[in-house]
């Protein structure tokens, strides 16, 4: 968009009929919409709506709404969104007991669905409408008019020259037309002149990249509306089916419908593969990083197998499964004061912590454990998992990611869980509240580290934990964004046609050609493009050039002026260098 327009070359006082001739010939070089200013003490209700539509459709308020739209995307980023972590923003709320008021009613919280943010979007919608549909228009009328007739006054363009011929001016104007059309110009012969225009692509640029960004913002709009995504947590041999209840975590646009839109689909984990540099600086990188799922499409597809890696993940009718994280699950058989056993090596996905797979969790016996009195209760342990650990004495953190030497550090609790009590709680922390520290000899929190196949014994004869061995568990993510392929169109558009509107100069040549009073043919070329530029001249210099060898007969030399010394040398080829119009535009 463009609130500047092209008009004539220079004006000069006493010459109106050639300034408007000259506009005429400069005029339609865009089609940005010429900006008005308002004439205040006449404007009514109409004119103020009207000055207020011009505004909003010009290129300032573009780029103002388009520089709004980019800062009001800043606090989105900073700031928790109650869409992507809603845990966080309720612990913003709790630290910052001052600021969390405000940011609620500036709507920080939830930015991209705010009013402030919406209006913006909006607006600069309607402005990129507003400005591309009379512009397109007009442009076609363009392409379907000719190119305006020649100046009277061609001598005031910015690039002209003249020569003279012995040719007849009709053979002129013919070799002029046949020349433009073949150099690519839209060339018609009118009167005593030919007109030609090119470059009309930079206009048809302007408006591809105008009509790419509403593209783009539909695009952006749909997918933020019906966009879904989801986390899932798979033990090997474990599964999953694509509905809401199977998800640990969920989210989606406003407008998305989780009975109705979820692509039907499931999957299980076959196998996680993963690999990692042994020695050197990258010691601990994954090399191989992959997991093997079988998977079906609807409710009676058939069964197929496909290897997921990062950044290539499963497609199923628009939905992506992206492998997101590795980890490792110890698995655990826990027993009572008995014996009988209330835990049959189940496993207990832990969390990473860092690179080499530190992992930290909870463990939670939940029901059928009795205590050594033969009471009801809950256990609990906080579970710290090392895949290789550096031996007795080293720090508790885990030396490389592959499992090489797994160690289980556990600490007993009993109790209750507070599983029951109707309110959510992480399965990967205690909720210590209502629990009871084992102790041990020393009256301390019990505690102990454990390899492979070693098995705890819980103080007073509760009961024994035996860790069983290790299996590993992979994250994916399940991800649905219609619009993702209109908006990547709508950029590589955006940027073929910024690229367009920036290169590609708009400009038009003529060429007249008349008998003059001692009749020889008097040949005139000018060309005007909408801004100054180099290309102009040297291009009307090549083809004026090429015109004047193509005569059909040989160029006449120039009279020699009346006050001309017989010495004196007239040229009898085309003079091509630029001469400006004095109050030309530049």
């Amino acid at each position: 968009m463009s609130t500047t327009s092209t008009t004539g070359p220079g004006k000069q006082p006493g010459t109106d009929g050639d300034d408007q001739d000259l506009g005429a010939a400069g005029s339609q070089l865009s089609t940005a919409p010429k900006e008005e200013a308002p004439n205040l003490p006449s404007l009514g209700v109409i004119g103020w709506a009207r000055w207020f539509w011009r505004q909003l459709t010009s290129m300032r308020v573009a780029l103002l709404l388009l520089l709004l739209l980019s800062l009001g995307a800043i606090p989105g980023s900073l700031i928790p969104q109650d869409g992507v972590d809603a845990m966080k923003v309720e612990e913003f709320r709790d630290n910052h007991g001052l600021l969390a008021p405000v940011y609620d009613k500036l709507g920080l919280f939830h930015v991209y669905s705010s009013v402030w943010f919406s209006a913006i979007y909006i607006l600069l919608f309607v402005s990129l409408i507003g400005c591309i549909v009379p512009r397109t228009w007009q442009f076609v009328g363009q392409l379907r008019g000719r190119p305006p007739r020649a100046p009277r006054r061609l001598d005031r363009l910015p690039a002209y020259t003249t020569w003279r011929t012995a040719a007849e001016p009709e053979e002129v104007r013919g070799a002029a037309l046949t020349l433009l059309k073949k150099r690519r110009f839209r060339a018609d012969a009118a009167g005593d002149a030919v007109a030609a225009e090119k470059g009309y692509l930079r206009e048809v640029g302007n408006l591809a990249f105008h009509i790419a960004l509403i593209v783009m913002l539909i695009a952006f709009a749909w997918g933020q509306l019906f966009k879904y995504e989801g986390n899932k947590l798979i033990l090997e041999g474990g599964g999953f089916s694509n509905t809401l209840t199977q998800y640990d975590d969920f989210k989606s646009g406003n407008l998305f419908d989780p009975d109705h839109d979820l692509t039907p689909f499931s999957f299980s984990l076959k196998d996680f593969h993963g690999t990692y540099e042994p020695t050197g600086p990258n010691r601990g990188t994954p090399r191989v990083y992959e997991a093997e799922v079988t998977y079906s499409e609807g409710a009676y597809g058939a069964e197929k197998t496909k290897t997921v890696e990062v950044n290539k993940p499963l497609e199923i009718d628009g939905s992506k499964v992206y492998l997101v994280s590795h980890g490792y699950a110890p698995i655990l058989t826990v027993k009572d004061a008995k014996g009988d056993v209330v835990m049959d090596k189940e496993a207990t996905a832990l969390l990473p912590l860092d690179s080499n797979a530190t992992s930290s969790g909870a463990v939670k016996v939940m029901d059928g454990y009795r205590n050594a009195e033969g009471a009801k209760e809950q256990l609990g342990f906080n579970a710290f998992f090392l895949p290789t650990y550096g031996g007795r004495g080293s720090t508790m953190l885990s030396t490389f990611p592959a499992p090489m030497n797994p160690m289980l550090a556990l600490s007993a609790y009993h109790g209750d869980l507070g599983v029951d009590a109707g309110f959510p709680q992480s399965i990967y922390q205690l909720d210590k509240s209502n629990l009871k520290e084992f102790k041990d000899s020393d009256g301390e929190l019990f505690k102990k580290q454990l390899k492979v196949g070693d098995t705890m014994t819980l103080p007073n004869g509760a009961g024994t934990v035996t860790f069983d061995g290790i299996q590993e568990w992979a994250g994916f993510q399940v991800t649905q964004q219609p619009g993702s392929g209109w908006a990547l169109g709508g950029a590589v558009a955006a940027i073929l046609g910024l690229a367009g509107s920036l290169f590609i100069q708009r400009r038009r040549v003529w060429v007249r050609a008349v008998r003059g009073a001692d009749g020889v043919t008097v040949v005139e070329m000018a060309g005007l493009g909408r801004s100054e530029s180099a290309k102009v001249p040297e291009e009307l210099g090549d083809l004026a050039g090429v015109l004047y060898d193509r005569a059909p007969e040989p160029a006449a030399s120039e009279p020699p002026a009346p006050d001309a010394s017989e010495n004196d040398d007239t040229p009898d080829s085309p003079d091509t260098h630029v001469v400006p119009a004095e109050g030309a535009e530049k």
